[in-house]
């Protein structure tokens, strides 16, 4: 069944939606594309210079430029629900995990943020030396035991220094009306280190969807839960709650699942 929704899904985006969506695709591109040279170039040789909130800032410009010129050249909107649930210290973020879209629009609402990522990226021309100077947690995916070392130590570390993590447990994007195997390392370091978890669940997928050069028009509707206590608790229970609440808010969300299965979503607690 869950096949067959995702199938009519995929349907819907018909050849004439597709020849519609292709000019703002090819705006979004061009100014991404001028965009990523500007602050590649010019923000890693300043960032030489200057303190991390400072380097932050200037590359975060850039990340909500790309969300604003998707706007502006795709008409992709977005809807957030639950923003006054944010504490005031950083906690550990864990996301539903559909696009790029995400990963740059988070900057607007949890800042400043480092994110839990494989060491491949850091090595991207331009955008990898960015974020390298951004202080991520980057893990070698393949020693798993001493990937996790790494990111408890260091995602203590940018805890302790006022930085908000955030962690996509599902470990890479995942398309509308699918759910990814939750890992355990969000879980894990919300739970060493004590901190609170905030859960977001969207359906940023449906606008923006992966490995796609065409992004379509639509609203992004995106739920923030209340943060969620750890202290005391087990990895496993944790986990749990976030894969239930995020899995259950997207389905609320999101256009990709049939109409009663969206009635019984929830809405952000």
């Amino acid at each position: 069944m869950k096949n067959k929704r995702i199938a009519v899904f995929s349907a819907a985006r018909n050849r004439r939606e597709k020849l519609r969506a292709v000019p703002g695709s090819v705006c979004w591109a061009i100014g991404a594309l001028g965009a990523t040279a500007l602050f590649g170039s010019l923000g890693i040789v300043i960032s030489w210079f200057v303190p991390y909130r400072v380097r932050y800032a200037i590359f975060s410009r850039w990340s909500l430029f790309l969300v604003w010129w998707a706007r502006v050249c795709c008409g992709i909107r977005w809807e957030v629900e639950g923003l006054e649930h944010k504490p005031s210290k950083p906690c550990v973020v864990l996301a539903k995990h559909q696009s790029a879209w995400e990963t740059l629009a988070l900057q607007a609402w949890f800042a400043p943020q480092t994110w839990v990522l494989k060491q491949e990226l850091t090595r991207i021309p331009l955008i990898g030396w960015a974020i390298r100077m951004l202080q991520p947690i980057a893990i070698d995916r393949q020693e798993r035991k001493e990937a996790m070392q790494q990111m408890l130590e260091q995602g203590e570390r940018r805890l302790r220094d006022g930085i908000w993590v955030v962690v996509y447990p599902e470990g890479t994007r995942v398309p509308p009306g699918r759910s990814g195997r939750y890992q355990r390392g969000g879980a894990v370091l919300a739970a060493e280190t004590g901190a609170p978890m905030i859960l977001v669940a969207h359906n940023a997928g449906e606008c923006w969807p992966k490995n796609s050069f065409l992004k379509y028009p639509g609203t992004i509707r995106v739920r923030i839960s209340r943060p969620v206590e750890t202290r005391g608790r087990d990895v496993e229970g944790l986990l749990k709650e976030a894969k239930d609440w995020i899995e259950s808010n997207t389905r609320a969300v999101s256009s990709s699942y049939e109409s009663d299965e969206r009635a019984a979503g929830g809405s952000p607690n």
